[in-house]
C-alpha cells in the first residue's frame, strides 16, 4: 500500500511540475508592461489587458503549493516505508550465518627440467 500511493504522489508531483514549467514560460516578464503601453495588443489577448497576468499568476501560486505539498508527502512516504529495513550493514547480516572460510586447494607442482 505505501509504494501505490508513492507512485500516485510522484505521479501528480510530476504533472504538477511540468505544468509548472509551462506557466511559467507562458508568463511575461516586467519589461512586457512597457510595451503593452505603447500599443503591444495585449488587450487583444485571450484574457484581456490584465487578466491573463492575474490569471497565471495565482494558477502559478497554486501548482506551487501543489508541487511542495507532493514534495512533503513523498518525503514522509519514503522516510515511512524505509523504517522496516535494516539500519545498517551490520543489522543486516546479524541474521545470516557467518560465511565458512574456502579451503584452498594446494597450487599444482610445476615439473621443471632440470
Amino acid at each position: 500500500m505505501g509504494s501505490l500511493a508513492f507512485s500516485i504522489v510522484l505521479t501528480i508531483h510530476l504533472v504538477v511540475a511540468v505544468a509548472l514549467i509551462i506557466l511559467v514560460l507562458l508568463q511575461h516578464g516586467k519589461g512586457a508592461d512597457a510595451g503593452a503601453a505603447f500599443g503591444g495588443g495585449s488587450s487583444a489577448s485571450l484574457f484581456g489587458a490584465s487578466g491573463g497576468a492575474t490569471f497565471l499568476s495565482r494558477t502559478t501560486a497554486i501548482l506551487a503549493t501543489v508541487f511542495f505539498l507532493t514534495s512533503l508527502a513523498m518525503t514522509y512516504l519514503a522516510s515511512k516505508t524505509h523504517l522496516s529495513a535494516p539500519s545498517s550493514v551490520m543489522q543486516q547480516d546479524a541474521g545470516a550465518a557467518a560465511p565458512q572460510p574456502q579451503q584452498q586447494s594446494p597450487a599444482p607442482e610445476s615439473k621443471i627440467p632440470e
